[in-house]
């Protein structure tokens, strides 16, 4: 909580100076406490025992004895060596009055600074339908986008569009050679495209795809079709024109296909950019003219040129090839020219990548470092599961994304259904799509990046607790006290911006929704620039869980009066938690 931190560290410092601590790093040390109950900052002793020769547990209780008080400070408690503080109920409701009158209608978000930050995710390639294996960057993506702009900064969702790989060469190959009569007869025996995405052409046209990858391994003349498409890849890396447009005609409509998946999903993107540009633009041919002036250029036997990582301290797989022995660029030549376009646009730099590109990311931020350019952040992710059995839709051993949301929606709508067989057809196909969708991606963001885990259709959606519908229908039942209130004739403009006395006395429920409130920008600051969205995620769960204590406890609307700061709490609450569900990508209905 820093708001207190700025409270207590002077105070703390004079404290630890007088019992002869010198060393000030124990700054770092006071942090947000383990367990919620302990306190809102914990204090470990235990690095000042040798020091002052005590025990740890003696340190605790002397400095607990000596804190001077202070209005902000309820309770300090020295506990098996720590040194336990919370904040005081009511200096905390002022702080969140205080805060709500100096900011209105932007409680909940930082104001806008001038900071660019350009956010690189998804970029997968445009060959099929989005399946439930891409998703994690895709979410992960889009939650840093959405959090950085809850936090200020001025954020370029950016899709790094790869439209000339061999993947791209085979659909285009396909797709001018295969009518759909042999692309149906080569696939005999697979399940055939769902009707549901009968016109939706990235579901059509992975079938000549899938159909390609088949022959190239079945034909007689598959060296023959091998050299077709290697031809095509090549002249697309030498930056042919024609085939550039031959290969955005086969994967524009596919791209457009999963976008329109993703926007599902509250995904989109500012600026897409395709890898071709940099070959087209003459940028990947200078740069490779520059790595040949390099003390670390090397020529292997085939002539493909690379430049020796190794001498520069990267172990494993030191060579990082830039030109094929025909002078042709790689992949990773061409994304080095993007990364420096990248960071001609942006003051701040991060890319999403799965755990299987730490070699590349390592790579490419060495080269960019022997360039004299500035490296990206990047945040890291392990990959998901479904459970054995599960959604098995497909006999290709993927599942499309499109394919999971009707499930998630139907899901949704059953629980829904249930819940609420008052509902109307259409609210509930409404609520369920808003739950389901908010479900798939929560799921995802709430697990820490770098742990793998199973995607289970349970857990998702149960409304209890741990999940986006529980989120939800907190938010809804906000939503309902304020219409309850409305409802009552009560002026709800004038009761929120009217002056109220703090409560003499506060349950529970309402401390708890306060402390929680008076960390949540803590939260969002070190999910931002730690890029850990789980971190939020987790906040947003606590921020709910605290409202609904803070429903159970405190009466808003009594035999018609109104308890007006009861009222106002409540409203920053759902205010807060409005904006934390649009931050996640979970969907803010006001109805459940």
């Amino acid at each position: 909580m820093q708001m207190l931190r700025e409270i207590l560290e002077p105070l703390l410092d004079e404290v630890l100076k007088s019992i002869g601590v010198t060393n000030a790093h124990w700054r770092s040390m006071l942090v947000r406490s383990r367990e919620h109950d302990q306190g809102d900052l914990s204090l470990p002793c235990f690095p000042f025992a040798k020091e002052l020769g005590k025990s740890p547990i003696e340190i605790a209780q002397q400095i607990a004895e000596s804190l001077e008080a202070h209005f902000a400070i309820g309770e300090v408690n020295a506990v098996a060596g720590y040194l336990n503080i919370k904040a005081n109920p009511t200096w905390l409701a002022q702080q969140v009055m205080d805060d709500a009158i100096r900011i209105g209608d932007a409680f909940g978000k930082k104001p806008a600074n001038n900071t660019h930050i350009l956010i690189e995710h998804t970029s997968a390639n445009p060959n099929g339908p989005f399946h439930v294996g891409r998703a994690r960057n895709a979410i992960l993506g889009d939650t840093l986008v959405r959090l950085h702009r809850l936090f200020g900064n001025n954020v370029r969702a950016e899709y790094y569009v790869d439209d000339m790989g061999k993947q791209v060469g085979v659909l285009a190959w396909a797709l001018k050679h295969l009518s759909k009569e042999e692309v149906e007869q080569t696939l005999v025996g697979r399940e055939p495209i769902n009707e549901k995405w009968q016109g939706k052409a990235d579901h059509e046209r992975v079938r000549w795809y899938q159909a390609a990858q088949a022959i190239r391994q079945e034909r007689s003349d598959k060296e023959d079709i091998e050299a077709e498409i290697g031809r095509m890849v090549h002249a697309s890396e030498h930056g042919d024109e024609e085939v550039l447009q031959a290969f955005q005609d086969a994967y524009q409509p596919v791209l457009d296909g999963m976008l329109e998946t993703l926007k599902r999903l509250g995904i989109d993107f500012n600026t897409f950019t395709k890898e071709s540009m940099f070959v087209t633009n003459g940028d990947v041919s200078k740069l490779m003219e520059k790595f040949k002036t390099f003390e670390i250029h090397g020529t292997a036997d085939n002539g493909a040129e690379f430049l020796d990582l190794g001498a520069r301290g990267l172990k494993g797989k030191t060579e990082f090839f830039f030109r094929r022995g025909d002078g042709s660029s790689l992949y990773a030549t061409r994304d080095i020219a993007y990364h420096i376009w990248k960071w001609n646009q942006c003051d701040q730099l991060i890319n999403v990548l799965g755990e299987d590109h730490k070699l590349q990311a390592k790579q490419v931020g060495m080269t960019l470092t022997e360039l004299g350019e500035k490296i990206p952040d990047v945040l890291f992710y392990s990959f998901i599961k479904l459970p054995e059995g599960k959604m098995s839709t497909r006999k290709g051993n993927v599942v499309y994304m499109d394919d999971l949301l009707e499930e998630a929606q139907a899901q949704a709508a059953a629980v829904v259904g249930e819940i609420h067989p008052d509902y109307s057809p259409e609210m509930v196909s409404e609520i369920a799509e808003a739950a389901g969708t908010s479900a798939v991606r929560f799921n995802i963001i709430k697990v820490s990046p770098d742990k793998g885990f199973t995607f289970r259709w349970e857990e998702a959606l149960a409304f209890e607790g741990g999940s986006a519908p529980f989120i939800m229908y907190s938010h809804a039942r906000a939503c309902s006290i304020a219409r309850k209130c409305a409802a009552a004739g009560i002026d709800l403009g004038a009761a929120v911006d009217s002056s109220s006395e703090l409560p003499s006395s506060m349950p529970k429920g309402m401390v708890e929704l306060l402390r929680t409130m008076c960390v949540h920008q803590d939260v969002l600051s070190k999910a931002v620039n730690d890029r850990r969205p789980h971190l939020f995620a987790n906040q947003l769960l606590q921020l709910a869980t605290s409202f609904n204590a803070f429903y159970r406890d405190c009466m808003i609307l009594q035999d018609g009066e109104l308890n007006v700061f009861n009222f106002q709490l409540s409203e920053l609450a759902r205010n807060l938690m409005r904006t934390s569900m649009q931050g996640l990508g979970i969907v803010p209905v006001e109805q459940m």
